[in-house]
């Protein structure tokens, strides 16, 4: 299996899927995908973002940092929502596509783990699906240096993945992301479960297995979120159009699943942090 290389894995996905759709979601979201499903993906994640916000009580005009901005989805919407945004990313296509999505904002090249900014720059920090991507001894550094640039007092909402595997993903089960967060000097405000999508999972559990079963292989440079195997054209199209049924039926019912699950159960965790 090839090693995992961030740079060169997160710039040859900003290249190959630079114009999958017209929003720029392909890129950040799941590349492999059909834009119906990135679109639903952005909307859930959008929600969960929304609802994080006003968790974190952040007063319009703010400043806002956006760790690994990518297409820059998020700073061109927190522009939209009254905030100063600026955003970050390490990867050059991913900016390029931001700018040519229109994104007014500041958009800088650099790293989580060693932010270009001095102590308390920022009033709030973002970080939806990044550090997950980054390898697992570099988080604990990305982490301290978001809460580095943080105000005292501001807020740091993370979304992250708590379950799954894959050459480019270190998910952490929530007790360990929160731990990350309060040991580097921050108070947890609150936390919540995104995407259950439960009858969604089960059906892509349930097509993996049925995959394996017959001999499919998985292919390391699968892009992120998709099943990790390279299906016949006509089974793939059979795949989605089954996907596009329990995948907007499972977000249509996740508010229910939420009240009635715990939150370990979600594939994600957004956290919402104060600096103390």
């Amino acid at each position: 299996m090839t090693s995992y290389s961030p740079r060169d894995y997160w710039a040859g996905v900003a290249e190959d899927f630079r114009s999958a759709d017209p929003s720029g979601f392909a890129p950040v979201l799941h590349p492999g995908a059909p834009v119906w499903f990135n679109l639903l993906i952005d909307k859930l994640q959008f929600q969960a973002i929304r609802r994080a916000l006003t968790l974190a009580q952040i007063p319009q005009d703010s400043r806002i940092l956006d760790v690994g901005c990518g297409t820059g989805r998020w700073v061109r919407r927190y522009a939209q929502l009254g905030f100063r945004p600026t955003g970050l990313d390490r990867t050059s296509g991913m900016l390029t596509t931001a700018r040519r999505q229109k994104t007014a904002a500041p958009l800088l090249a650099g790293e989580a783990h060693r932010l270009p900014f001095p102590d308390g720059s920022f009033d709030c920090v973002t970080d939806v699906t990044v550090v997950q991507h980054i390898p697992s001894e570099l988080q604990p550094q990305a982490l301290g240096e978001m809460i580095r640039v943080l105000n005292p007092g501001g807020r740091l909402i993370l979304m992250e993945l708590i379950r799954g595997a894959g050459v480019h993903i270190f998910p952490r089960p929530p007790a360990d992301w929160i731990e990350q967060g309060t040991s580097r000097g921050a108070t947890l405000i609150a936390w919540f479960g995104q995407e259950f999508l439960l009858p969604d999972r089960i059906f892509v559990h349930l097509a993996q297995s049925l995959r394996s079963g017959n001999g499919g292989r998985a292919n390391a440079k699968t892009a992120p979120g998709s099943s990790g195997t390279r299906p016949q054209p006509s089974l793939r199209n059979m795949y989605w159009r089954l996907r596009h049924i329990t995948a907007p039926v499972s977000a249509w019912i996740d508010p229910l699943t939420e009240k009635i699950c715990p939150g370990k159960l979600a594939t994600h965790g957004v956290f919402v942090f104060r600096k103390s």
